[in-house]
């Protein structure tokens, strides 16, 4: 076997393993969902620490999601790059179901604004991973709300995902600056694990292309709630 055919054997072992994990994780955080619902806060003084494993088995997911983003990106049979035409109301039901009872558990308001008759090409799995990630990562940040938006601005599709927390912080905000021309300098790997997330999400952005334009992420402060704004747009 050449060095070449060992690789991509490896690359799909890496890919398949991945896959595997996020599957089991993904029962794991649905039992950690049921016992929530079933129990409620004021039945369980484990409640608190019940949802924290929930926020810790998302982010376990997500990490996983943005392996496989990677390796849809090498355009493989097996984990292809899958382009198909999505209404918006869908995209968001997703997010919504996602996050549903982790955003009660911790007592978040998240509010949809979505033209939700919209529809755009793109790769449902990756982008709803894209943004389930960032709805999770402003449940860190927010006090009580987050925002949803999608809309059709300037011929691309934008994609908000905002809280009304104090705003990401100055190491974030540049990471997100290196990442749109990018890349990813300024970015400990070994421990900033939100300056990772969002280079995966820019490479699942990036993997959008459609005549001569490609999808893109940027971070901001303000916006209607006052705090983090995550940005997504794709052609």
């Amino acid at each position: 076997m050449d060095d070449t055919a060992h690789s991509q054997d490896l690359l799909l072992f890496l890919a398949s393993t991945a896959h595997d994990m996020k599957n089991s994780i993904s029962v794991l955080s649905g039992t950690l969902e049921r016992l929530l619902l079933e129990s409620g806060p004021q039945n369980s003084n484990a409640y608190p620490q019940m949802a924290q494993m929930l926020y810790q088995t998302r982010r376990l997911n997500d990490n996983l999601m943005q392996l496989l983003a990677l390796y849809k990106r090498v355009g493989t049979p097996e984990y292809p790059f899958d382009v198909q035409p999505i209404e918006a109301g869908q995209l968001v039901e997703q997010v919504v179901a996602l996050g549903r009872v982790l955003l009660e558990a911790k007592g978040i308001a998240l509010e949809v604004d979505a033209d939700r008759d919209l529809i755009w090409h793109l790769d449902e799995d990756l982008v709803v991973g894209v943004v389930s990630h960032a709805v999770n990562n402003a449940a860190h940040y927010t006090r009580d709300r987050i925002r949803l938006a999608l809309r059709e601005a300037d011929g691309l599709l934008e994609i908000r995902v905002e809280d009304n927390g104090a705003g990401y912080p100055q190491t974030l905000l540049e990471a997100g600056a290196a990442s749109l021309h990018g890349t990813a300098s300024g970015i400990d790997f070994r421990t900033n694990s939100a300056g990772l997330g969002l280079y995966f999400s820019r490479e699942v952005a990036r993997m959008h292309r459609h005549r001569g334009r490609e999808g893109s992420v940027r971070l901001e402060n303000g916006g209607p709630l006052g705090g983090g704004c995550f940005i997504l747009n794709l052609p």
